[in-house]
């Protein structure tokens, strides 16, 4: 077999390669140590600022009454004294004083309808009453003198001076004249009755508040046609609505199998969502006679023992039938929390408070146990704590919430 000459030939490359440097290794070991650091650094850093998933709980008040309430409902505020208060003839309103919030005193004039025509016929009727006094002086001057003419005709006709014819004439005009002076009377009568009457039309067209009441609603303006029924079109019945803000109670349903637990004159506590924060003292007022068959509930009436500016009618309420008068002391409410958040750290009992993504180690003083509670100060009613896991949580650890399913 040929050799190709050509294939034979080779270089010795080990000629012309760079001689191996001293150090090699150990800068390669240099150079994974660095990148070792750098990487448990990095995954130190990234452990420690790892965000817990923790669970919370929310801060609360709880008032001791809730320790002794026998039963919660809820209800409205209703006023028991309101009136749609309108006029008894049909008018074009005319003025108007009053508006919403406005507060009215009974028999004040609220609005007032078109009224020169009333005006009018009481001037009339007073015009028509003075004539009937004046017709009476007439008629009692007449009298008089006829009483006196009739006495000395009498006199005379006994001396035989007069006849008896006229006797008789003088006799027959005093008779005339006392019947027009009872007839006068009569007119004056009538004529204080027209009066009266023309007064009675004319305090028609003045719309008067019937008690102390508060301005709910203002249901007519200047220009409306006021009608009692409202038939007409367009026409409006009543002006305002008005309430007695002092007649304001709870109207609550009770379950009728609850029904035992409550009794006339039973202490309660309100709470309005439109006033937090804020409990009034009630009294149970009555409980209305009659079931409602849909709902299988009796209506209770709560009474305010005490009134409040800021307590409205139809504003929503909770009540809590109490199981006996509350003290000074259950009025004021306590800032609780769950004991399950509480820690010790370095000797000192807190809370970790939920503080953005952070929590904050907050000290706490604890105070006695409400129920399953526990009384603090150092914090606020809405406040979050965390509750689980404390022992992975310290102060300004990052936090994160579970998600919702």
């Amino acid at each position: 077999m040929t050799v190709d000459p050509l294939e034979t030939l080779t270089i010795d490359k080990s000629r012309f390669s760079p001689p191996p440097r001293k150090g090699g290794n150990r800068t390669r070991l240099v150079i994974v140590l660095i990148v070792a650091v750098i990487a448990a650094t990095a995954a130190f850093t990234m452990f420690r600022n790892r965000a817990v998933t923790i669970e919370t709980s929310s801060v609360s008040l709880f008032f001791p009454t809730q320790s002794f309430t026998l039963l919660n409902s809820s209800g409205y505020v209703v006023a028991q004294r309101k009136a749609a208060v309108a006029s008894k003839t049909t008018g074009r309103l005319e003025w108007i004083g009053v508006e919403e919030g406005s507060t009215v005193v009974a028999g004040q004039i609220i609005a007032r309808l078109e009224n020169k025509d009333m005006e009018a016929s009481v001037r009339q009727a007073e015009a028509a009453l003075q004539n009937s006094k004046a017709v009476r002086e007439q008629s009692t001057a007449e009298l008089a003198d006829a009483g006196k003419s009739f006495q000395r005709h009498k006199e005379l006709l006994v001396a035989g001076i007069v006849s008896q014819a006229e006797y008789d004439i003088s006799e027959a005009r005093l008779k005339r004249a006392g019947a027009a002076t009872a007839g006068a009377e009569a007119g004056i009568a009538i004529a204080a009755a027209g009066l009266q009457g023309a007064s009675v039309n004319l305090g028609y067209s003045l719309i008067r508040a019937p008690f102390d009441a508060v301005v709910l609603t203002k249901n007519a303006d200047v220009g409306d046609i006021i009608t009692p029924l409202g038939a007409a079109a367009n026409a409006k019945a009543a002006v305002v609505t008005i309430a007695d803000l002092a007649s304001l109670q709870v109207e609550a349903d009770v379950s009728e199998s609850n029904l035992a637990q409550i009794r006339q004159g039973q202490p309660c506590e309100i709470t309005l969502d439109a006033v937090p924060g804020s409990r009034f003292q009630g009294v149970v007022h009555t409980i209305v006679p009659t079931a409602d068959r849909s709902k299988a509930s009796v209506m209770v009436k709560i009474r305010f023992l005490e009134r409040d500016r800021r307590i409205f009618p139809e504003m929503s309420a909770k009540v809590a039938f109490l199981q006996h008068q509350a003290q000074a002391g259950d009025k004021i409410a306590r800032v609780v929390i769950n004991p399950a958040a509480v820690v010790t750290r370095d000797g000192r009992s807190g809370v970790y408070l939920v503080v953005g993504d952070k929590v904050r180690f907050t000290r706490v003083t604890a105070g006695a146990k409400l129920g399953e509670l526990l009384e603090v100060s150092g914090l606020k009613s809405g406040d979050k704590v965390a509750l689980k896991p404390l022992e992975k949580l310290k102060d300004g650890s990052r936090i994160s919430f579970p998600e919702k399913k």
